[in-house]
């Protein structure tokens, strides 16, 4: 895969999970927390994968909210004062370090104990390859390169964050969360148990879809505005072209990046450009109007609108695997 190495302004992530929720206790009788909202544990999540885990999880012992509204691109998000106050007053803080920049200075800021880093409950891997360098290096070899323990995290140099994207990583976040939701609202522990599990259950039932969906293709490749699909091409096989890197879609490619992708299109008998739904699409409808190639949706899933293609994390990955198996030639 070539994408483009996203370094991240962050501090390194816990080698474990350090989620401090012993300072709960003392209203986990009533099973609420950060202010009592109805008797429920307030939560606050970062950007929309981390909100679905929550409420998931959570179901009617929680309330959730985002820091990240529908359609804002979350890379750039900024808080607000109001928003800095919110999570200063949460029971539970539920976030992707190295993401967000703002909400990870916010987030060491606000004095909250009970924070659950996203990053630090599965193995992050290195999709940071230069956009632009041999598009053969990354043939018949690994399509990744997992780091070999938590310590590394975001802090590496080609970090990628974009774990929420790949069924298996996200179902050992989800089994990480339900824990943190266990420890601090021991009350209602069963329920959170009860609710974990059947979210991994349809997590695999979705790796179990790209598994088979994907199997018989006719090309590995696609091409997509923002390399964010690192651990789903290395889950299923796959090779990403980025047109821009990790961290920003709205960025424009360089002139010599457009003919090698155009190269890269005719050799690998690539048939779509993919765009996103919260990013401009015209970077990918250039490069297809060029070299005569579709273009489609593939969603991040960095936020949920009323252009998504679905309403929830389950629908939207359908539909990209459906565009996915478009794309390829999946049979």
């Amino acid at each position: 895969m070539n994408v483009r190495r996203r370094l991240i302004p962050t501090a390194a992530v816990a080698g474990a999970v350090t989620l401090g929720l012993t300072s709960l206790s003392a209203c986990s009788g009533s099973g609420s927390g950060g202010g009592g909202n109805g008797g429920k544990l307030t939560v606050v999540a970062s950007f929309y994968p981390m909100e679905y885990l929550a409420k998931e999880i959570g179901g009617d012992h929680v309330s959730v909210s985002d820091l990240t509204e529908p359609g804002i691109e979350p890379h750039d998000l900024e808080l607000s004062p109001q928003q800095t106050a919110e999570l200063g007053e949460a029971g539970m803080i539920l976030y992707l370090k190295g993401l967000q920049p703002a909400v990870d200075e916010a987030v060491e800021q606000s004095g909250v104990k009970n924070t659950v880093d996203a990053t630090t409950l599965t193995k992050l891997g290195d999709h940071g390859t230069e956009v632009g360098h041999d598009h053969g290096e990354e043939h018949g070899g690994e399509h990744g390169h997992e780091e070999e323990g938590d310590e590394h995290g975001a802090e590496d140099a080609g970090a990628d964050v974009h774990v929420w994207l790949d069924p298996v990583k996200y179902a050992e976040i989800a089994e990480g969360v339900g824990k943190a939701l266990e420890k601090a609202d021991p009350d209602h522990a069963d329920d959170y148990k009860k609710n974990t599990e059947a979210l991994v259950g349809k997590l695999d039932g979705l790796n179990k879809e790209y598994e088979d969906g994907l199997k018989s293709r006719s090309t590995d490749t696609f091409i997509t505005t923002h390399a964010a699909f690192g651990y789903l091409a290395e889950r299923y096989g796959l090779d990403q072209e980025g047109i821009v890197g990790i961290s920003d879609p709205e960025s424009d490619p360089s002139p010599a990046r457009m003919r090698e992708l155009q190269t890269i299109a005719e050799k690998d008998k690539v048939t779509t450009v993919f765009f996103e739904t919260i990013a401009s699409p015209k970077t990918a409808r250039t490069l297809a109007s060029e070299t005569g190639l579709k273009t489609d949706v593939l969603d991040p899933l960095e936020g949920i609108t009323d252009k998504s293609q679905g309403d929830d994390y389950l629908e939207v990955m359908q539909a990209n695997l459906k565009n996915l198996q478009k794309a390829l030639g999946a049979k």
